[in-house]
This record gives C-alpha cells, sequence and structure tokens, in this order.
C-alpha cells in the first residue's frame, strides 16, 4: 500500500508500507513506475491535514507516559522519559507497552530509548530499534547508513559519491576537512547522536507545574463521577501548592479514553486557588458547558488534574464583617460564569491614557484581566482621575465605530450646524452646545492627521447627538467632514 500526492504536475509517493519498502520502492518516486515495478500496489491519495490530526491525536495519546511530548516531522513524534521510566516497569517494559498499545490501536509503531534524541531517530527509522545501552552507541550508529543522520538528500548524495555510505565511515576521517568539504551540518547531526552535543526536545504543550493523576481499574462514564475524582486530585495538589506558597490561576483536566482518546478541559480563576471544592465547581461549569463534545465512550481510565499557571498566594485574615467573603463570592461568581458561557460573557471596562473618545474606554473580558493584561497605570488612572474630570453628562452613552458621515448646513463655515441628514433622515438642531476641540493623538495618527471640532446638539424632537466637523476651513485645505460620533440618552 501507498499513498501518493501531488508534487507540481507529478503524482509522486507520499507514504508507503513496509512491504513496499521491501519491494524496493521508496518515497518520492512516480506512480507509474510504481505500478510498473509492483501492478498489485494499492495506492490511495495522501491526505496531510488528517495525517497531521491523526499525529497530534497520537501526542495527546502519549501524555500519559511523559508530558514531555514533540512532534517529529509528519510521522514521528519524541518522548522524553527522563524520570518517568520507573512508573511503567522500567525503558523495555515502556516501550514494549507503547509499541503493543499503538497495535492494539491499529498503529504499526517502532520505536528506540537512547541516551540521545539522533540516536534514538536513527535507530527508529534505519535499524532495529529497541533500548540501546549509551556504551553501545557506536556499535549501534556504524552500520547505518549516513540518511540515519537526519542528513538531507543534497548532504547525503555528495557523501555517498565520495564512498562515505554508512556512518561508520565517518569515525575515522579528519574533522576539519570534512567540514570544509560537506559543511558543519553532519558532523553536527553525528556529535548529537553520539550525546557530545546537547538537542532537547521542545514539548507541543506547556509543561504543568504540578499534576496529579488517578489510573483507574475500572473505567468512569458520567460527570459526576469525574467531578469527584477532580475534588480529590485537587485536594493532592492542595499541598504541593502550600508549599511554594502559591495557588492556580489555570487548570488543565485531562480526561484519557480507553480508545486512545484525550480530551482537555482548561479552566481559569479570577483568583489564584487552592480549595478543592471550588476547583471542582469551577470544572462542574465547564463540564456542562462541553457537556455535548464530552463523548465518554467505553469509558475513562485516567484522569489527570494539571496547574499550567499559578500566582503567590495571599492569606487574608477575615474579620467578623462579611467584606472578604462578599468578595470571595464575587470571584467564585465570575469563574463560574467564563467557565459555563465562556470569556466574552462578562465584560469589564478600562480607561487607557487617551483622550480621544473612542480609545478612553475599552471593553475587556474579565478572563484578559485575570490573566495581567490589564495596564496597571490604566488601573491606577482608573483610580485617582476625580469623577468630576471624566465630563459624565458631557459623553454620550453610546458611541459609533467608527463614526458615521453625515451632510450638514451652517449658517456659517466655522459655526455650529443648522441642519444635517443621517441614515437618510432629515434634522433640524434648535439647540447647540459648543465647539469642543480634540487634537489627534500625533504619536499614534501621525503629525498631520486633522483636529475634531465637537458639537452637542438637539433636533425639533427633542433628540440629542454629538457631532464633529473633522479639519478646519482654509484655503489650503480640503474640506472638512461632518460626523456623528454618538447620541445621549
Amino acid at each position: 500500500m501507498a499513498f501518493a500526492g501531488r508534487s507540481g504536475t507529478a503524482v509522486q509517493i507520499a507514504f508507503l508500507d513496509r512491504e513496499a519498502e521491501r519491494i524496493g520502492l521508496r518515497k518520492g518516486q512516480g506512480v507509474a513506475e510504481a505500478r510498473a515495478i509492483c501492478p498489485s500496489l494499492d495506492v490511495l491519495p495522501a491526505d496531510p491535514a488528517a495525517d497531521r490530526a491523526l499525529l497530534e491525536a497520537l501526542a495527546d495519546w502519549c501524555d500519559r507516559y511523559t508530558p514531555l511530548v514533540a512532534l517529529d516531522g509528519d510521522d514521528g513524534l519524541h518522548l522524553d522519559i527522563t524520570g518517568c521510566t520507573h512508573l511503567h516497569g522500567g525503558e523495555r517494559a515502556l516501550l514494549d507497552g507503547v509499541l503493543s498499545s499503538l497495535f492494539t490501536l491499529g498503529i504499526e509503531a517502532r520505536g528506540a530509548i537512547s541516551s540521545s534524541v539522533g540516536l534514538s531517530w536513527a535507530t527508529a527509522h534505519f535499524g532495529d530499534g529497541g533500548v540501546i545501552d549509551p556504551d553501545a552507541a557506536l556499535e549501534t550508529l556504524a552500520p547505518l547508513p549516513v540518511a540515519a543522520l537526519r542528513l538531507p538528500e543534497d548532504v547525503v548524495g555528495p557523501l555517498g559519491r565520495v564512498g562515505l555510505k554508512t556512518v561508520g565511515d565517518l569515525f575515522p576521517l579528519p574533522r576539519a576537512p570534512l567540514a570544509r568539504r560537506f559543511g558543519p551540518l553532519p558532523l553536527l547531526r553525528l556529535d548529537q547522536a553520539l550525546g557530545l552535543e546537547d538537542e532537547p526536545v521542545s514539548p507541543r504543550l506547556p509543561v504543568p507545574m504540578l499534576s496529579a493523576e488517578r489510573r483507574l481499574f475500572d473505567t468512569i462514564h458520567s460527570e459526576d463521577d469525574i467531578l469527584a475524582l477532580t475534588a480529590h486530585l485537587a485536594g493532592t495538589l492542595k499541598e504541593g501548592l502550600e508549599r511554594r506558597g502559591e495557588g492556580g490561576r489555570l487548570f488543565a483536566l485531562l480526561l484519557f479514553r480507553v480508545d486512545g482518546r484525550v480530551f482537555r478541559i482548561h479552566a481559569a480563576t479570577s483568583t489564584p486557588l487552592r480549595d478543592p471544592h471550588r476547583i471542582a465547581l469551577v470544572f462542574r461549569e465547564r463540564l456542562a458547558a462541553v457537556h455535548d463534545d464530552l463523548d465518554a465512550g467505553y469509558g475513562f481510565e485516567i484522569v489527570r488534574l494539571c496547574v499550567l499557571r499559578s500566582e503567590v498566594f495571599e492569606t487574608v485574615q477575615e474579620g467578623f464583617s462579611a467584606g472578604a467573603d462578599g468578595n470571595r463570592s464575587l470571584s467564585a461568581f465570575a469563574e463560574r460564569v467564563v467557565a459555563r458561557f465562556g470569556p466574552e460573557s462578562l465584560l469589564a471596562v478600562t480607561l487607557p491614557e487617551s483622550h480621544v473618545p473612542e480609545r478612553a474606554a475599552h471593553l475587556v473580558s474579565v478572563l484578559d484581566l485575570w490573566e495581567g493584561e490589564r495596564d496597571a497605570a490604566t488601573e491606577r488612572r482608573a483610580a485617582s482621575t476625580p469623577p468630576g474630570d471624566r465630563h459624565p453628562g458631557d459623553r454620550p452613552l453610546r458611541l459609533f465605530a467608527p463614526p458615521e458621515p453625515v451632510e450638514t448646513v451652517a449658517g456659517v463655515p466655522e459655526d455650529a450646524p443648522k441642519t444635517f441628514r443621517w441614515r437618510r433622515s432629515f434634522h433640524r438642531i434648535t439647540r447647540t452646545e459648543g465647539p469642543e476641540r480634540i487634537a489627534a493623538e500625533w504619536w499614534i495618527d501621525g503629525e498631520d492627521h486633522p483636529s475634531r471640532d465637537y458639537f452637542r446638539v438637539e433636533d425639533d424632537a427633542g433628540r440629542r447627538y454629538w457631532l464633529f466637523r473633522e479639519g478646519i476651513y482654509a484655503d489650503d485645505a480640503a474640506l472638512p467632514r461632518w460626523f456623528i460620533h454618538g447620541v445621549f440618552a
């Protein structure tokens, strides 16, 4: 069997199974040539997006062995199992367990465990795999082709033409001439495979600060069982958070289904949390929100709770008043609402340092505020600016974003308008206040951006509007334009 994809105008083999390799077929070979060699070849269309999704799903599945899982191109995974092997009976038992479990899922895989990423990759792709002793690195690499060093074809070809076809052929050669002729990459890859150069694994997901998990003898299906285990695991994490003097701000609940699928459910909190009951309440709302997407199937066999982000937990001495309890109730309410309906369900107003009306206030989700994205200077300004300086009666409650253009008629060009047409409706102005000039922010809009003259106007029906003229009348400038920026209540 082989999978073929289009490369330019040609249809070439992208992937093939072991039997096709044994016949002599190879990646990049044309489909017509491959069928001439093997008429019984079954060629299917390649689907890179589906392959990527499957590889990422397998990476999620491998989280049961280690949180340090990285993608290796389009067909492999790197797992850093340092400190994890004793939990699975040793290196040999871990490797056998991974490969046998994947085979049960219908996936044939090759794997190797060694002291370096390069050696494991070379043995898994060009050798027999298995567990490689650090002292056996040289003799394991020596018979493998130079392509086992993860070298591109434009380097493998020149090496082969001078007789350097196996990794062992590189060992006795002087390094300086080899680097001058073929570049530094062959020597770098060789040193990485031998463990002489560090090559850390970059995990695809953030590594949790703390985690606790429960492997179940009998699978669970109901949300009540999941929440009970979540509360139990939160109690286990509490001791670790207390030792750090911190509380969790972002938690992740991982549910490993028996068929290999993994569900990740994240929950953010407004304040650092240690209380298992409050953590379980947040996840109760999250499970209610994702209820339709959470398919238990034949059940979950592993449940894991992780702390992805934490902050210093400040212990507060509470008095007889209900102030502290009220604050805690408010934050708990916000956590549950955001967990159930999403981060955009609760919005807060921030006051940036700007005198331009559309920039003077922003609505942001409370989740953004919890994550520390609010500017401390903005908070101080919002708290310290006297209410009289904010002109609560001079600004409309509703602003249009962006301001909408209007057609006006004024008796004198620089004067307030007498009438204006907006949204195909004609309005006759009976009262006006202004102008109030607001200059542009040159450090944002540029030095040539025109200023605005704002007028508060009232039409003959008693409706009040906020109009402004952008620019001033001058002989050497374009005519100013009029806009409506808001309406008063």
